[in-house]
């Protein structure tokens, strides 16, 4: 019995004489005359706190209708009783569910300690299942929904199988491991993601006017600039357990226990999940997209239950939006109704057997991004275009690899190079990164697609606002302009040979579709479509950290995240590669010295070979039209 199991057994133990409420007070939902709610029941897991849930029911009267109902079930960090909230929870109230809404251990009215994928949500989250299914008004099914940290809750509570756990409808959210996605990437640290969300958090978590007052007046936008903290030197010595978890992601580089902890892991817990329907979510410029995919392919291929995956053009939550950072994708992109209507529809089939249209027939659907005319809409974004499709694999059965190699005169084609000797050297600094412009980021940070140009709102961006492409540091290789649509849907990955005067560095690379310039954008348009790091003293994988040779060319792989688009006739296809994307991921000082504890940077000569014998390559998932 593994320690979640005990942790669990404990718990059920602990619950087993506590599964009615004692004299349940109910009261009207402000708006809803049809909707009662129970504020605050407390429910008690292993180690004696209590986690405090709403419980909304349809109402018969003055009291919940007696007629046992399937429960659905959200446990979050951001307070339960937002608007957003209550009104999902009354329309499915309505469309006949018991709701409950949690929040989590020391969040808002619940009792414990906060501290950001806590391990022992694992425990927290299968006992509230196990506690709810036996209510008396529940007919014994518990489904769970949410976005984001609401996603990885679900995915925590599945991993100790609870009984009553019956269907998961998981949004952007549930990483398969924070090492690959969310927190690092390969090596490097998510910056922007992870330090913007502690400073938005830490003021709702603490609600002293002093600390609002600091909050208000410290901008994260200049604290990146003093990156790395050391320990009570920052904002966030204000809340040590938000202070904590952030030094502990930064300088925990190695792959160790802490990363296969379950509040931050899932690929180590998928054979012992609970085995039910599950609709992973995700989105095209979504963080979480990686353990989106990864989560659906392996829980499919190991589970009995059917699993369905929708993937968007969509930036993290963002379902009901037909654009993503600068670019729109039409209407048919969006899911207006996502939040409400569309997940009552998917409860509706799991739990009760109700078909609807709007489920697909097949397991996978995705948004092809393309096909657009290239025009400027009012909110003034390009109209990039797209529809949807449905497939039985992924990647798509008729998807066949294309290699692009990368050549000395910034030529991208399928010929490999000839060249005996052949190689572009940058340098890279530190000291002035290349900044991040949109992508698969989150939180504060613009995610999304925009034209790969400097501009004031954007972190790091300098005078005179210049595109990516000029910069010294970006070393470009393109197609020629395109004699037909070629059009992607898979992974990605890049075999890039490479050699730095440092003995630690990064590269980085991105995918980009070149628009030809036109009269609504005379300069065109260079829409990023998804891009990866790799530090190079984690170039064989996640487990230990290994400085590299200076001079030394080594061969790296760098699995950007998937995408499907159609560079359309007239286009050319880009690859950018440099060794900084910031404040998406920290700087690599280039000095060796513990990741996330140095006191020096210095410059690197960065070298990407492109010969006969050390032939670099993007290779493309094509799928024919």
């Amino acid at each position: 019995m593994n320690k979640l199991s005990i942790i669990l057994h404990s718990t059920l133990l602990l619950l087993s004489s506590s599964l009615c409420l004692a004299q349940p007070v109910f009261e009207k939902v402000e708006g809803y005359d049809d909707i009662l709610v129970q504020r605050n029941v407390m429910i008690p897991v292993a180690d004696g706190i209590k986690l405090a849930t709403d419980l909304y029911h349809k109402a018969d009267g003055h009291r919940p209708s007696d007629s046992p109902l399937p429960l659905v079930l959200q446990r979050t960090p951001y307070g339960k009783t937002s608007d957003r909230f209550i009104n999902v929870a009354t329309h499915l109230a309505s469309r006949g569910y018991v709701v409950a809404i949690q929040d989590l251990r020391g969040r808002y009215d619940s009792e414990g300690h906060f501290t950001k994928y806590n391990q022992l949500e694992a425990a927290d989250g299968a006992a509230t299942v196990e506690w709810l299914s036996k209510l008396p008004y529940v007919d014994g099914k518990v489904g769970m929904w949410g976005t984001s940290y609401a996603a990885h809750t679900q995915a925590d509570a599945s991993k100790l199988n609870p009984k009553g756990l019956s269907a998961l409808i998981l949004n952007m959210g549930g990483m398969a491991n924070a090492w690959d996605h969310a927190v690092r990437q390969g090596g490097a640290f998510e910056l922007g993601r992870e330090l913007t969300w502690a400073f938005k958090q830490i003021p709702a978590e603490i609600k002293d006017p002093v600390v609002q007052a600091h909050f208000k007046s410290e901008k994260i936008n200049d604290w990146y600039q003093a990156w790395p903290f050391r320990k009570g030197l920052s904002p966030l010595s204000i809340a040590p357990n938000f202070e904590d978890y952030i030094l502990e992601e930064l300088t925990h580089s190695d792959y160790d226990d802490f990363w296969r902890a379950s509040g931050i892991n899932w690929e180590e817990y998928y054979r012992q999940t609970a085995d039910v329907p599950m609709v992973h979510v995700g989105g095209w410029y979504d963080i979480f997209l990686r353990g989106t995919i990864q989560n659906f392919l392996v829980l499919d291929s190991l589970q009995q239950s059917p699993k369905w995956m929708i993937i968007g053009p969509w930036t993290h939550s963002g379902n009901g939006r037909t654009y993503a950072g600068d670019v729109d994708f039409g209407e048919a992109a969006a899911i207006p109704d996502f939040r409400v209507e569309y997940q009552g529809i998917w409860f509706d089939y799991l739990l009760k057997g109700i078909n609807n249209e709007r489920v697909p027939s097949s397991p996978i659907q995705i948004f092809m991004m393309g096909n657009g005319d290239g025009t400027k809409n009012k909110e003034g974004r390009l109209n990039h275009g797209g529809y949807w499709i449905e497939l039985d694999n992924w990647p798509p059965q008729e998807m066949r690899p294309t290699n692009f190699y990368f050549h000395e005169d910034g030529r991208l084609i399928e010929q490999t190079p000839i060249a005996t000797e052949s190689a572009t050297t940058f340098t890279y600094d530190p000291l002035h990164p290349v900044p991040t412009l949109g992508g698969n980021v989150s939180a504060r940070v613009k995610d999304g697609a925009f034209n790969q140009r400097e501009r004031p709102d954007f972190i790091g961006s300098q005078p005179p606002y210049l595109p990516t492409k000029s910069r010294r540091d970006v070393v470009v290789f393109q197609t020629p302009p395109l004699t037909e649509n070629f059009r992607i849907a898979g992974p990605i990955q890049v075999d890039l040979y490479c050699s730095s005067s440092a003995i630690d560095t990064d590269f980085t690379v991105k995918l980009v579709d070149v628009y030809p310039p036109s009269e609504d954008f005379p300069e065109g348009f260079d829409m990023n479509l998804t891009d990866g790091i790799v530090r190079m003293s984690y170039r064989n994988g996640r487990h230990k950290r290994d400085l590299i040779n200076p001079g030394e060319v080594y061969r790296i792989r760098l699995d950007l995240f998937p995408t499907a688009n159609v560079f359309k006739k007239g286009h050319r296809i880009r690859v950018d590669v440099s060794s900084s994307n910031f404040p998406r991921w920290d700087v690599n000082p280039n000095t060796g010295e513990p990741l996330g504890k140095h006191r020096r940077m210095i410059q690197a000569d960065n070298t990407i070979h492109h010969s006969a014998s050390h032939p670099s390559k993007i290779i493309l998932p094509l799928f024919p039209e």
